[in-house]
């Protein structure tokens, strides 16, 4: 199991492309959603790469400063959450990880944070050089059709190429990456205090998920492929809806939250899953029956972290937003 002024592009539909072939789920990082409807609020970000809106550019507000103090209560607030998740998830757990289980899961996360960190390298470059604005004014159904094409065509690329022919698989997996930076590169419009808590916010789902799903009883949570991709599918139609059909302002912010916080809860689902996958793998692989492609693997935690930072930077720059006005 695995979807501005002028254009929102966000990663909801790669999460269906990349998926096993069974059960496919959506990518949406950025490509939707960009700016909503409303002129004044520049924050609501990206929520499906098939949501666009034709509006005049926002205004955005003066940066502020990083609070290093409000960072230490953030850090001691994730920290706090990940003793009650792993609490309330993880009643039973298993026995410790293998040597194998171990090198696996920590060659996929390695791969998913190179990943990470030449995306956000990539997208910093490109808004410093004027592409995002370029992006944001360009045509928004060739920009989509173009992101679409790109991101889907080099993330199979990269899911399906052998693991030993290594200078191609890692050749589509650096176009997968630069694909991402192009469409995530108008996020840098946002104040850099809101980008680093969203960063932080991120590493603490995902790092107390993960340690959840690899200490969970083997299994436990690959049970939910089926109801998270019926989630996903709900997330998506909501991020049609309002371009689909004609909706009152009370449905748009029905199908806004939906979009927002109904995609966090999802692919929060997925890390869960995703992690107990990569597990399931490295069992599988140490007894001979698949190969190893811990490249392949950190796709999918890559997707769900890009899709979780960007769902916390519209909360947060939304939330930022309200308290002005």
């Amino acid at each position: 199991m695995q979807f501005a002024s002028r254009i929102s592009l966000s990663p909801i539909s790669l999460r269906i492309s990349a998926a096993q072939p069974a059960q496919r789920r959506a990518f949406s990082a950025f490509h939707s959603n960009l700016f909503r409807q409303n002129l004044q609020s520049p924050y609501n970000v990206l929520k499906s790469r098939t949501r666009m809106y034709m509006q005049n550019a926002p205004v955005l507000p003066r940066s502020r400063p990083i609070s290093w103090q409000r960072m230490a209560m953030t850090a001691a607030g994730v920290a706090g959450a990940v003793v009650v998740i792993d609490g309330f998830l993880n009643r039973e757990t298993r026995d410790g990880l293998s040597t194998a289980e171990q090198a696996y899961l920590h060659d996929t996360f390695k791969y998913t944070g190179g990943g990470l960190v030449l995306t956000a390298i990539a997208a910093r470059s490109m808004f410093k050089s004027g592409l995002a604005f370029k992006i944001m004014t360009s045509n928004p159904w060739l920009v989509l059709g173009v992101s679409l094409v790109g991101s889907i065509g080099t993330m199979m690329g990269a899911y399906y190429t052998p693991p030993e022919t290594t200078v191609q698989k890692h050749l589509f997996w650096l176009g997968f990456n630069a694909c991402q930076a192009a469409t995530l590169s108008p996020l840098f419009l946002f104040s850099p205090a809101i980008l680093s808590r969203a960063a932080l916010y991120t590493v603490g789902i995902v790092g107390s998920l993960s340690y959840v799903g690899a200490t969970a009883r083997n299994d436990k949570f690959l049970n939910i492929g089926g109801p998270l991709l019926a989630g996903v599918t709900v997330v998506a139609l909501a991020s049609l809806a309002p371009m689909a059909l004609p909706l009152g302002v009370r449905s748009l912010a029905v199908t806004e939250a939906i979009s927002l916080y109904g995609g966090l809860a999802v692919f929060s689902g997925f890390v869960l899953y995703d992690t107990q996958k990569i597990l399931h793998h490295a069992r599988l692989a140490e007894q001979g029956l698949i190969k190893p492609d811990a490249l392949k693997e950190s796709i999918g935690l890559e997707l769900d972290m890009i899709n979780i930072f960007v769902r916390l930077v519209q909360i947060l720059a939304m939330g930022g937003n309200s308290k002005r006005k």
